[in-house]
Formats: C-alpha cells, sequence, structure tokens
C-alpha cells in the first residue's frame, strides 16, 4: 500500500478532487428538489 509515486498521488488527488464535485452537485441537487417539492405559501 505505500505506493507513493508521482503518479499514484496524481491519481489520488484527481479522484478526491472528483468526489468533491460530486458531492457538491448531489447537493446542490438535492436542495433543488426540495424547493421544488414544497407547497407554495398563499
Amino acid at each position: 500500500m505505500g505506493d507513493k509515486s508521482p503518479k499514484a498521488k496524481d491519481k489520488a488527488k484527481k479522484q478526491d478532487t472528483a468526489g468533491k464535485d460530486q458531492k457538491k452537485a448531489a447537493a446542490a441537487d438535492k436542495v433543488a428538489k426540495q424547493s421544488a417539492n414544497q407547497p407554495k405559501k398563499k
């Protein structure tokens, strides 16, 4: 598990960034769905 080559570090960094981007997109999508599902106030 001790692979610390530059390629391995770069790959891990890219995967981490992609994971964060996915979480942000999912959170934004969830908020959009919640606001769309709420009944409008009169």
